[in-house]
């Protein structure tokens, strides 16, 4: 295959995912903190909170139509652009991925509907209730995608059966509740918390700017900033859950993203740091120009095996193997997984022989040696150990920077809650423009995360198994980069006009003051 192929097909993926990421994490978070605020108005019946719902929920509903259309292409894209993937492992992933849009995305059509047009048309329960599924059907929706993500990540219930030369699925349970998977899950979504509170504190930020919407301001951040506070508690610890299952079933990924190319034991996590760009696995250069532990020792083996003792590998380690397991065995190195990789596929063509000539003896044969070398498939296709390797700085700079902001907005959420609850935020300016300006910071968290999750894990696009080289569509280069330009070009657009449609919504506010009057009179 054209690497330069692989290299654009790579790209597109990443645009449609990167551009799809921009409006999935606000509706999960949006949608939260929205159900919260109708349960308030269906419990007090103060009309302020239904005014404040609708208002919030106009947002969501511009945002989740945007988002419905670019999910939609990249999952086309695994048949277009990834087909030997879609071909190698599709009886397995596509099985979440199809009940995410029979039964969640169905959910989802069906209340939203009510969601939107039925405030006057059923009780104010039925219409809450119908809110809360409206929501549960997208967390659904990304419980399943998740799944499947999850599933590259760490490849379970499953057998290869060489006759068909694809993977067959054997126990969907084990696929659909890995732990990784749960993990990822409460990670993603409750993550989605942190933004969706952003917007909404930031949004109110804007209007204490224009003096305007004080009560407005008032209630919605009493929700929002307890919500985002919360929520960034609970992805810490999903977030070190990750991790672990990282470290166990991922060590490259890990070592990519300490940038940790020796390792040991009482091994120290990074604070800090500037990476050498010109390093390589195997010269003597010190990896870093400068960088600053957490001053605890061993805290990246605690973080990662419970234990300031445990051995973590760094990417020359776990190239050179030779290493102490967590399973207590003896990690193999890069080139017995090679060898082992390519004694699978020359298993593989030998089966395929024997099944033309209907040599029963020479097929068990085969397939004893494939069976015993199955998990290291993947790494038959390579030819140099740097080929395993991730992009070091882009993992590791992407992590740092997620970590970071993570803990800028536990401060941030307590910070505004405080001020909101002690009525000083609407009287301090530079507060409200550091509101505004933690929306996009937000955004840069979420996805710093994803491109942590995806880059890390890179070359493969199922972990030991297939390499995204050999994962992709025999199609011409110019057709690949011809609709790069073209997604480019649409999904800017459809953005352009999520924003003029978001900000003139914003502009026009929710019309408090109009509720007070009614009320008056």
């Amino acid at each position: 295959m054209d690497l330069s192929l692989v290299d654009w097909s790579r790209a597109q993926f990443a645009l449609t995912a990167m551009f799809h990421w921009i409006f999935v994490p606000l509706t999960l978070g949006l949608g939260f903190i929205m159900c919260i605020y109708e349960t308030i108005y269906y419990r007090t019946g103060d009309e302020k909170w239904k005014t404040l719902t609708k208002f919030w929920m106009k947002l969501f509903g511009i945002n989740f139509a945007v988002g419905v259309a670019t999910g939609i292409i990249l999952e086309f894209e695994f048949g277009t652009n990834w087909s030997n993937y879609s071909y190698f492992v599709g009886d397995i992933f596509g099985a979440p991925l199809a009940i995410e849009g029979i039964v969640a995305f169905f959910l989802e059509a069906t209340f939203i509907g009510v969601m939107y047009f039925g405030w006057d048309k059923f009780s104010k329960g039925f219409h809450l209730a119908s809110t809360w599924l409206a929501i549960f059907g997208a967390v659904l929706s990304a419980w399943w995608i998740l799944v499947a993500n999850a599933w590259m990540q760490f490849p379970t219930g499953m057998d290869f059966n060489p006759e068909t030369a694809r993977n067959e699925l054997t126990n969907f349970m084990a696929v659909a509740f890995s732990p990784v998977a749960i993990n990822k899950f409460f990670h993603t979504v409750i993550s989605s918390w942190m933004l969706g509170a952003a917007f909404v504190v930031g949004v109110c930020g804007w209007y204490l700017l224009k003096k305007r919407e004080h009560d407005f301001v008032r209630r919605s951040v009493s929700v929002a900033a307890i919500v985002g506070f919360v929520g960034i508690l609970i992805s810490a610890y999903t977030g070190h859950g990750s991790a672990q299952m990282v470290a166990k079933h991922q060590p490259m990924k890990l070592a990519a993203m300490e940038g940790l190319y020796e390792g040991g034991e009482r091994a120290n996590l990074v604070a800090v740091g500037a990476l050498r760009p010109n390093k390589e696995y195997n010269d003597e250069q010190d990896p870093f120009f400068f960088k600053m532990d957490v001053p605890i020792d061993g805290f990246l083996s605690l973080m990662a095996f419970g234990s300031t003792d445990a051995y973590v590998p760094g990417i020359k380690n776990i190239i050179d193997g030779g290493y102490p397991m967590s399973d207590g065995t003896i990690a193999l190195s890069f080139d017995e997984k090679m060898a082992n990789g390519k004694r699978a596929q020359q298993a593989l063509r030998d089966y395929r022989t024997a099944m033309k000539e209907n040599d029963e003896e020479a097929k068990a044969l085969a397939k004893k040696v494939l069976d015993q070398n199955m998990q290291h498939f993947g790494y038959g296709f390579f030819k140099d150990a740097k080929d395993s390797i991730p992009p070091i700085g882009l993992t590791f700079y992407a992590f740092h920077i997620m970590v970071l902001l993570a803990g800028y907005f536990l401060a941030f959420f307590a910070l505004i809650w405080f001020l909101n609850h002690k009525d000083k935020f609407a009287s301090m300016p530079l507060i409200q423009i550091l509101a505004i300006v933690s929306i996009p910071l937000a955004y840069i968290t979420s996805q710093a995360g994803w491109v942590v999750a995806e880059v890390g894990r890179q070359p493969w696009t199922i972990q030991d198994i297939l390499p995204a080289s050999h994962a992709i569509s025999n199609i011409p280069l110019s057709s690949v980069k011809t609709t790069f330009f073209v997604f480019l070009s649409v999904f800017s657009i459809l953005l352009i006009a999520d924003l003029k449609i978001m900000f003139r919504a914003i502009k026009n506010g929710p019309k408090m003051d109009t509720v007070e009057a009614d009320n008056r009179l």
